[in-house]
């Protein structure tokens, strides 16, 4: 029998009484605030990079193409040529991609104006992303006519405030190219990412509108937009991409040169920011780490002086002091997994409400977000509570050896 193991079960569940040692409850208490602190913190930064990520993509793309004009009054213009869309089709990393067009213009009203630049829907990513951020509207209707639907817009929340527009509006707009056109444009939707740098100047239409005004052929424009299969290697894949036009340019498959850019260095400033974040959760986690382990080993020194009498029974009945050692050392571990277990079950349950129902806000002009994001990586969190309790399990040493070397005569002669 593990007579260690039994006694601390029983050591644990009361000090004189039935009721729990004060500190026990303090012990756990802090073990659960510890860890309740460090799930949030890598939670909350996990969805605040993946939210950060998905806007900076949603604008950018992930790999984006350019065409470098090589000589005086070369256009700038791309074209999806069949060798340039074979080349990319046989590239094993890339996904999807296609083109896409960009226009300045200017939005006018009886009493105001803002200029902007009008890009091409299209590219399933693009789609999907300011469907996601659309307050009012839809996207435009690909069920219309094909001169309705070029007719058909979605503008920024910021654009719409500042305009007086709403859904369903029309608005004269004014397209600079070789000269001034003017279009009247009908308002599908508005959307509202948060990122006012890119809400502030950009509106979304239809590719052909932009070819139309630009006067470029169909399959051209003015990048190309490029989604590859693992963001983490983003940097490896647009520089083999970068390799692999260059070779194909010298090789004669593609006529132009192209430039490749990526969402990590169009978004650097973003991205360097959540970099920030990153320190702050290694020093919360020392920090909350810190804490626990301190509070747990004088929460079991107050226990082992409490204990004293039992210490030296335990002693003059021939148990060694590496069986003493035991006691308080699986006695301090049930603490701690009791306090893991109170720790993680209340955070993952708060982490829940607020990932369905948003129930903390964020100032939106400060952190881009409206509320406060989280994610559930289940590796970290059992690799956080592995760390803790073996850290735990490491700081009960010296506590565990105090109990061990008392010894019995002067533990029998203590009075309770």
């Amino acid at each position: 029998m593990n007579y260690p193991l039994f006694l601390a079960r029983r050591l644990s569940l009361s000090s004189g009484g039935r009721k729990s040692s004060p500190a026990i409850k303090v012990a756990v208490t802090a073990v659960a605030l510890s860890v309740a602190v460090m799930i949030a913190a890598i939670a909350i930064v996990l969805g605040f990079k993946r939210e950060i990520r998905e806007k900076v993509v949603g604008f950018n793309s992930h790999i984006t193409l350019y065409a470098v004009p090589q000589a005086e009054g070369e256009e700038n213009i791309v074209s999806m040529t069949p060798s340039l869309a074979k080349l990319l089709e046989e590239t094993p990393f890339i996904k999807d991609f296609t083109v896409e067009a960009s226009i300045p213009a200017i939005l006018k009203t009886d009493d105001n104006f803002k200029g902007v630049y009008l890009r091409s829907l299209g590219a399933d990513h693009l789609n999907n992303f300011i469907s996601r951020n659309l307050t009012e509207g839809t996207l435009p209707d690909s069920s219309l006519p094909e001169n309705s639907l070029k007719l058909q817009v979605v503008i920024s929340r910021i654009a719409a405030d500042q305009l007086n527009l709403r859904k369903g509006d029309k608005i004269d707009t004014y397209f600079i190219s070789d000269d001034v056109r003017v279009r009247r444009l009908e308002i599908a939707g508005i959307y509202n990412s948060h990122f006012d740098s890119y809400d502030d100047i950009y509106i979304y239409g239809n590719l052909g509108l932009i070819q139309e005004l630009g006067g470029i052929s169909k399959g051209q424009g003015t990048s190309i937009s490029v989604e590859v299969d693992d963001f983490n290697r983003l940097e490896e894949y647009s520089s083999k991409l970068q390799n692999e036009l260059l070779s194909a340019l010298g090789d004669g498959r593609v006529y132009r040169y192209y430039r490749v850019d990526n969402a990590l260095s169009q978004g650097a400033g973003y991205f360097r920011w959540l970099s920030l974040l990153d320190t702050n959760v290694i020093v919360i986690l020392i920090l909350m780490t810190f804490v626990a382990a301190i509070t747990l080993i004088s929460g079991m020194l107050i226990i082992i002086l409490d204990k004293k009498r039992f210490i030296g029974l335990l002693r003059s009945l021939g148990a060694s002091r590496g069986k003493v050692r035991q006691v308080f050392i699986y006695m301090a571990i049930r603490i701690a997994i009791t306090g893991l277990l109170i720790g993680n079950g209340v955070m993952l349950a708060f982490l829940y409400c607020q990932d369905r129902w948003h129930l903390l806000p964020l100032d939106a002009d400060a952190y881009y977000i409206d509320f406060v994001p989280v994610e559930f990586n289940w590796t970290l969190f059992l690799i956080l509570n592995i760390a803790v309790l073996l850290i735990i399990y490491l700081s009960l040493i010296l506590p565990s050896l105090f109990a061990s070397k008392l010894s019995p005569a002067e533990s029998m002669r203590y009075e309770e």
